[in-house]
């Protein structure tokens, strides 16, 4: 099944190990120079916030590609990181519904794929949390350019997404 076909869809009547292979390419200068050190070393609370110097291993041209399962890294493949596509693969147990992604922290992140095992859907409250607050913040950071007389329908779909993450929150990944 590849990302974005099928809704981003695997359905699994067992639990089993799935393969997950990827693509993926990162470009770094050969040797990290004055602004890329700069970079890696900053406080990660200020800016550039996601930068592929941050994700450098050392001071080596190489980054970690991350699998990720329900927001946790499971395991890493290094690559070298020089703008030229590689091949990456993992294997992993999926024991429960789950969503899958990959990332090179902290520069980008796939989107998700969902796994769901035995018709149950992927509940799990940290990132329906996780996602409540990102719903949160995005109200309080859209909501003044938004015209007036659409206030009252972005106010109830941003309410509604809210309900459906509160409710996830409550939820464990065995319902």
């Amino acid at each position: 099944m590849e990302a974005g076909t099928k809704d981003s869809k695997l359905l699994l009547n067992k639990k089993q190990p799935v393969n997950i292979t990827a693509r993926v390419a990162a470009n770094l200068p050969e040797h990290q120079d004055e602004a890329g050190a700069a970079i890696a070393h900053r406080d990660p609370l200020l800016q550039p916030y996601w930068h592929i110097e941050r994700a450098r291993i050392g001071t080596s041209g190489k980054v970690g590609v991350e699998l990720v399962i329900n927001g946790k890294a499971v395991d890493t493949a290094e690559i070298i990181a020089d703008g030229k596509w590689v091949n990456v693969s993992f294997s992993y147990p999926i024991t429960a519904s789950s969503w899958v992604a990959l990332r090179i922290l902290p520069s980008s992140h796939t989107n998700p794929v969902f796994i769901q095992l035995n018709g149950k859907p992927v509940r799990e409250p940290h990132s329906a949390e996780w996602c409540l607050r990102a719903v949160d913040q995005c109200w309080k950071m859209k909501q003044s350019n938004i015209r007036p007389s659409e206030q009252a329908a972005a106010k109830a779909a941003y309410d509604s997404a809210r309900r459906t993450y509160e409710a996830m929150t409550r939820e464990t990944p065995d319902e």
